[in-house]
């Protein structure tokens, strides 16, 4: 037998030392510990049930009593390689309870980022094109408190109100970005998060135009016209009575299109 074969005989066996479950005296707990920037494919939820492919960028991480002196890193990603469920905040939730178990803990939280695509019809024209939107969801575990957070970046359109009022044409506008960060009680769809910032907005975005778009996309933002802070307010208005949401964080950055920089607000509100 040679030496790589040796080794792996050995390894097998369970012969290797565990150096990660010795004893630490230092009698310091680490509240988190794991990988983070894992790059995964992954498929997310939608409406209906229905799923796209994706690449996720994955942090997962537990906590460690302090008479450990370390996890073991490679469980991490076993149970990441060993998950074929189509990720919402729901099954991420359930992929957060193998994780502790795998790794004998009862604290820890995981926590993905991937780009989410809607088909989106333009207002006159009817083509149809894709818009990508930014989706962050978190599920973490306290013991026996659990938290699922599901997060979206929703590009938009803002119309400065005070710009259109006192200039005899014209108003300046922008791209604006508005982030809902959710706190779940109950199923809450990706594209139902969405429809609450481009509701919100002076103007929702399209990939693709044609002229008879751009004329309707121009003239119901001056129809609309909204501040960053009626942006954020006028998503929490919504968010404020839904039922499937415990608490909520709205932030809204407006990229100036005549200032070198951006204006920006952010809230927070907790439902009953």
């Amino acid at each position: 037998m040679n030496a790589p074969d040796v080794f792996l005989a050995n390894e097998v066996s369970g012969t290797l030392p565990d150096v990660q479950s010795r004893a630490d005296r230092r009698e310091i707990a680490i509240q988190k510990v794991g990988v983070r920037d894992v790059r995964h494919p992954v498929r997310l939820r939608g409406s209906d049930g229905q799923t796209q492919h994706s690449i996720g960028t994955f942090q997962m991480t537990v906590a460690l009593p302090p008479e450990v002196k370390g996890t073991h890193m490679s469980r991490f990603i076993e149970v990441l390689e060993a998950s074929d469920e189509a990720l919402d905040a729901t099954t991420l939730g359930k992929l957060l309870d193998t994780m502790l178990a795998r790794l004998d803990a009862t604290s820890g939280a995981i926590t993905v980022q991937a780009t989410y695509f809607r088909r989106k019809v333009a207002p006159v024209s009817g083509v149809a094109s894709l818009l990508d939107y930014g989706v962050t969801l978190h599920a973490e575990r306290d013991h026996a408190q659990r938290v699922l957070r599901q997060t979206v970046d929703v590009p938009v359109t803002s119309l400065c109100p005070c710009s259109r009022d006192i200039s005899d044409y014209g108003a300046h506008n922008q791209r604006s970005m508005i982030t809902i960060g959710a706190e779940l009680r109950g199923d809450l769809t990706l594209d139902e998060q969405i429809a609450f910032a481009e509701h919100a907005a002076s103007c929702q975005l399209w990939g693709l135009l044609k002229r008879p778009d751009e004329k309707y996309v121009t003239e119901y933002a001056y129809d609309h016209p909204k501040f960053v802070e009626d942006l954020v307010r006028d998503v929490a208005v919504a968010l404020r009575g839904e039922s499937r949401v415990a608490a909520y964080t709205v932030a809204s950055e407006n990229f100036e299109s005549i200032h070198n920089h951006s204006a920006w607000a952010w809230l927070e509100g907790r439902n009953p």
